[in-house]
Parts: C-alpha cells; sequence; structure tokens
C-alpha cells in the first residue's frame, strides 16, 4: 500500500471520528501513517533504481538485479523484514525519478543519484548517507605511461561538450598551468570510439563509466584509470522529506555496511560473534543493547543486515571490485583507517 493511500485512509477515519462524537467532545487522531507503517502494511520495499548502470543496478535477461544499489536495498529489507528478499525493484527513467518518490511510488531512491544542495532542497527529498563516491576522472592507455593527471599536459582530452565534465577539465588544467586540447562530440559512443582508435589522449568522465568502457575494450587491461579525481559526486539513496524516522533506518542501513566492515564483521562469521568481549560489538549485534526499538526494528536487524547481505567490503567487491568486470580499485569508497573516506558512526 502505497503512502498516499495510507494517509487518505487516516483522513478518511479521523474526518468519520470527528462527526461521530457528541457536540463539545475533542477530537484525539492517531499519528499519521510513516513509510515504515506503509512498508510493513504491503510486506516489501519498493526500490527505485536503474536497469542498465553497471556496478550500481543491472537486470539481466533473466530478470535478475545486480549491483551495489541492488545490494543495499536487500540490506534495507534484512533490516526492516529480517528478510533480504523483502524488496521490489523499479527501473526509473532519470526524469521521473524525483516524481516517483514524492508521490510514493517509491520508498527509496537510488538509480545512481548523487548528492547536491538543490536536490536536498528544492524537491521534497532529503539525501540520507553515501554509499558510493565517484567523480570526474581519467581513463590514459597503459603505453603513454602517464602515472598522474599533473603529467597530462599538452593532453588531448575526449569530452562531452557543454557541460560539468567540460567545464571542470578547462578549470583544473587553467589551474595547474598545463595545456590541453578538448576533443568533443555530443555522442558519448563517438567519444569512446575516438579514445579507442588513439584519436585522443585520454577519455574523462564518472570513474565508474570509465570501468565500464573500459571493460569493453579489446584489451581492457592495456588502459588505467589514474588514481586523481577533478570532479566530486557522492551517491547514495534519497527519501521523502518529512519522515524522520525513515530517513534514519535507511541511513543506518548505510552505516551498518560500513561499520560491520570497520568492525571485521562479514556475512561467514556474524553469526559466531555474540559471544565477543568486544562491547561496541554486542552493541551492534543487539546483544548488549536494543538499538532497534527506537527505529521501529527487531534487536538483531544490524546482525541481519549482515549475515544476510554483508559488509561494505563484501558488496563492493561483488558489485565494482576486482573480480567483476569493472575492476575498480577502493580508493575513496575505502575505510577511512586505510586512506578511503568510509566511516560509520558510532552505534550507541
Amino acid at each position: 500500500m502505497s503512502i498516499a493511500k495510507m494517509l487518505k485512509r487516516w483522513l478518511c477515519a479521523v474526518i468519520v471520528a470527528g462527526g461521530s462524537l457528541a457536540p463539545g467532545a475533542r477530537v484525539v487522531s492517531a499519528a499519521p501513517p510513516t513509510t515504515l507503517d506503509a512498508v510493513k502494511a504491503r510486506g516489501y520495499i519498493n526500490c527505485g533504481v536503474g536497469e542498465n548502470s553497471p556496478g550500481f543496478s543491472l537486470v539481466d535477461s533473466n530478470g535478475r538485479w545486480s549491483g551495489i544499489e541492488v545490494e543495499f536495498c536487500s540490506a534495507l529489507a534484512a533490516a526492516v523484514f529480517g528478510n533480504k528478499s523483502s524488496v521490489k525493484f523499479r527501473a526509473l527513467p532519470t526524469s521521473d525519478r524525483f516524481k516517483a518518490l514524492q508521490e510514493g511510488e517509491i520508498d527509496v531512491l537510488l538509480r545512481a543519484t548523487s548528492w547536491t544542495l538543490s536536490r536536498d532542497s528544492d524537491l521534497g527529498a532529503r539525501f540520507t548517507s553515501v554509499l558510493f563516491y565517484d567523480g570526474q576522472g581519467f581513463l590514459v592507455p597503459r603505453s603513454h605511461a602517464v602515472s598522474s593527471v599533473l603529467e597530462l599536459s599538452g593532453a588531448s582530452i575526449c569530452v562531452l561538450p557543454g557541460g560539468s565534465g567540460e567545464r571542470a577539465v578547462a578549470e583544473y588544467f587553467t589551474r595547474t598551468k598545463m595545456r590541453y586540447q578538448l576533443i568533443t562530440s555530443q555522442r558519448w559512443e563517438d567519444l569512446v570510439q575516438a579514445y579507442a582508435s588513439g584519436g585522443c589522449t585520454v577519455l574523462t568522465g564518472d570513474v565508474s563509466l570509465l570501468a565500464y568502457e573500459r571493460s569493453k575494450l579489446s584489451s581492457p587491461a592495456d588502459h588505467a584509470l589514474l588514481a586523481e579525481q577533478i570532479g566530486k559526486e557522492p551517491i547514495g539513496p534519497y527519501v521523502r522529506s518529512g519522515d524522520e524516522n525513515w530517513f534514519t533506518i535507511v541511513r543506518w542501513t548505510v552505516m551498518a555496511l560500513i561499520a560491520g566492515e570497520e568492525m571485521g564483521l562479514t556475512s561467514s562469521n556474524v553469526a559466531n560473534m555474540e559471544n565477543t568481549s568486544f562491547m561496541d560489538v554486542r552493541r551492534f549485534l543487539g546483544v548488549e543493547s536494543n538499538l532497534g526499538q527506537p527505529l521501529g526494528l527487531a534487536r538483531d536487524w544490524a546482525r541481519q543486515i549482515i549475515g544476510q547481505v554483508g559488509n561494505y567490503s563484501e558488496i563492493f567487491e561483488r558489485t565494482f571490485g576486482k573480480g567483476t568486470p569493472l575492476r575498480l580499485e577502493r580508493g575513496l569508497n575505502n575505510l577511512w583507517t586505510k586512506g578511503g573516506l568510509m566511516y560509520a558512526a558510532p552505534f550507541r
């Protein structure tokens, strides 16, 4: 049942109750239904994703979904229901994604959507937490023996024209006083072909997209992603504004994935960790305290996430890691203790 339908039923109930009271009596109505109420009444979570975003969300010819956003939605279902399968995926076009969230057609929006001020303030939506740090990078043939963006002075750069990518290149190369030449086309496919045929020195775009394009080249191992990024695209789940409890549940599902990795908890060992002497682990697993109660979740919600889906490292390796065609290094998506930006707030 959608939030909109639940609110309509709630309003009707309040009106009926008010009409049946004796004169002078006061109406004391129950709180309006929340997203969690609707999700539990429906029996599954509606998750808004893309259907052709390798690494993020992808559906194959047999209807099987994969990607880090798919894994996150499964983790959210494990937290809410204790069952990672209690989720349905809805493929959304970019133009309709926030409308679908606003109108209650989905409970959480991913679809490789980055965090910006306008999205966080103008669209009736709230960004919860970063699930994946993306950003503008550079793909270069290994034969050029280039290991840093700072070695690209004089390079020809394939880039889509007129957008943030071209602007970031111009600003970076101007700031570092390096010469460059832009090779542009309105079609991304033409830029990829130009790069593959040697028509430009490097191809620039979001690192996740460059990793995908590299995987399709005739010899992917002959091409390298440079470590530096010249743009920021923090990507993660959005929820509707005005439902603080659901916002907190979604945010702390991301945190649980990261915290699980920080604590060394994995899908294969978490079942044997309840008797550990480490107090932070005992709190996290619900042994020492019930952190799920104020959220409306079970005591062991975080343990269900790790046990059924795994920690952040496990899902990253399944979706973007070295064992996948994308072969991405952890980079910014590594833990803060290993040079990355992934950091879980304390579970207390």
